[in-house]
């Protein structure tokens, strides 16, 4: 009995211990395949090229431009010897013109995105050309493409060929689950030198390099001038970029390129080919970042949001938005700064009735905006009716204070409509100099008032000095451009 006992306590552990290898041996398996999955290197990308390649298309423009003028040249008699000799110099008349014109010729990518020959591109790489001509993977004759539409602010255009056939084409991809060292593969006409195909990974996300919707994905795959246009492929097979910037001392690739994220092109690819143009959301104000004194100057807990610096007619007035205003959610999204903000609202529809959460006076208030359309907007300019200050001089903050008389409207060229106290001086030792302050500035509000005589100005720092602020808010516009200014009230 003890016998049978003992045979199967030993074939039990036996059993425990075949099973616990087994379990082991599949955990080291499990965790080498998500090893692998995570890594995301391929062991090699031809498949992958081969799959992708014949959706990439050369983009080859040409431009009637005028050059120099040519020189005057002699003329031969009539009948002349020297006629048939230099037809060229001394031809008839019309052979020998002053002016010339010449074709200027560009190179450039692009990927088709739809079987009935949707083309993806750079406004770049197209702007003021008079013909376009698409050179497909495969070969075959140059097909002519008609523009359907362009966008200078995303630098996205959008191009459709008529083939015999349907097309290859790839997708778009989600670039917002892109991460930063993922592997990418860039293709297109670098240089001119026909297709081609380079590998990197995503060195970063989110770069703004100068647009207001900037947010681009920068790689080290080497991207060249002939890339522009050209798709930022995942491992996937999705476009998750468009090629179109690079920084270089050298012009080459040193491993700082910059495609347009495909969640910013996508938006802007919908619009072209259902309008031909772009038709962004409109909130109708200036903004600003708002910073630590800014911050403490309204009374926020927290540098969040973005500082409204001015309201045009539009919108954000009609709504009730008032300068001063800090927003801090638009449309259910918590604003983090105005980067998000302007792209929040470029995105939403025009027309559309969002709620806008703002931070005055010490407390939060939600308004209901009605969104214009920001192409309107900018073919059109407002500026606001005010009325004309009183005179006289006035030093406060280490700035020398005057009002606005005709000479100093003149001098700054300000518009008779234009509210405001200038500033003539700035002691380089005071703290509005510190943070910015010049002479010819012009001060619109101080603590988030309105101010038309320098006495105001002066006796406004008084009183929140008096009241114990740490800081006041001084609305100042330089050029026309409104920005807010925290000035230091400690001393």
């Amino acid at each position: 009995m003890k016998t049978m006992t003992a045979t199967r306590a030993l074939s039990s552990r036996r059993a425990m211990g075949y099973a616990t290898g087994v379990f082991v041996t599949l955990a080291m398996i499990m965790l080498q395949a998500i090893s692998a999955a995570a890594r995301g290197a391929p062991d090699s990308f031809a498949d992958l090229a081969e799959r992708l390649s014949p959706a990439v298309v050369n983009i080859t423009t040409s431009t009637v431009v005028a050059g120099r003028e040519a020189p005057a040249m002699p003329r031969a008699p009539q009948g002349s010897p020297l006629e048939e000799l230099f037809p060229d110099l001394f031809g008839p008349e019309g052979q020998n013109n002053n002016t010339n014109q010449r074709r200027a010729s560009a190179l450039g990518s692009g990927f088709i995105i739809s079987a009935d020959g949707f083309i993806v591109t750079n406004n770049h790489v197209i702007d003021g050309a008079d013909e376009i001509q698409i050179e497909l993977f495969e070969g075959g004759p140059l097909l002519d493409a008609k523009l359907i539409g362009t966008d200078a602010k995303t630098d996205i255009a959008l191009l459709k060929v008529d083939a015999d056939r349907p097309l290859p084409f790839v997708g778009f991809g989600d670039s917002n689950v892109s991460r930063v060292g993922d592997w990418v593969l860039a293709i297109g006409n670098p240089l001119g030198q026909g297709f081609s195909v380079s590998a990197g990974i995503i060195s970063a996300r989110e770069r703004s390099l100068r647009g207001t919707y900037d947010d681009y994905i920068q790689t080290d795959a080497a991207i060249n001038k002939g890339n522009s246009g050209g798709p930022l492929f995942n491992m996937d097979g999705d476009v998750i970029g468009v090629n179109t910037a690079i920084i270089s001392p050298t012009g080459g690739s040193i491993g700082l390129g910059f495609s347009m994220s495909s969640n910013v092109v996508t938006k802007v690819v919908d619009q072209l080919k259902e309008f031909g143009e772009t038709r962004r959301g409109w909130l109708g104000v200036q903004i600003q970042d708002v910073d630590e004194d800014i911050a403490n100057a309204v009374g926020l807990d927290s540098v969040k949001g973005a500082l409204v610096s001015n309201v045009p007619e539009g919108p954000g007035r009609e709504a009730g938005i008032l300068a001063g205003d800090v927003i801090l959610n638009f449309d259910g999204r918590e604003v983090e700064d105005t980067r998000g903000l302007v792209r929040a609202v470029g995105n939403a529809a025009v027309g559309k009735a969002v709620g806008v959460i703002v931070f005055r006076d010490g407390s939060t208030q939600t308004l209901e905006v009605v969104l214009g359309r920001r192409e309107d907007a900018e073919r059109s300019r407002v500026v606001p009716a005010v009325a004309k200050p009183d005179t006289s001089d006035e030093k406060a903050m280490g700035m020398r204070l005057t009002a606005l008389s005709e000479e100093v409207r003149a001098q700054l060229g300000l518009d008779a409509s234009i509210k405001g106290v200038a500033v003539l001086t700035v002691d380089e030792g005071s703290d509005a100099f510190t943070k910015g302050m010049r002479s010819g500035d012009l001060i619109s509000e101080v603590g988030q008032k309105p101010v038309s005589a320098p006495n105001e100005v002066a006796e406004a720092l008084k009183a929140a000095k008096e009241a114990g602020r740490k800081s006041v808010l001084l609305l100042v516009r330089r050029d026309g451009a409104p920005r807010f200014v925290a000035l230091s009230l400690i001393e």
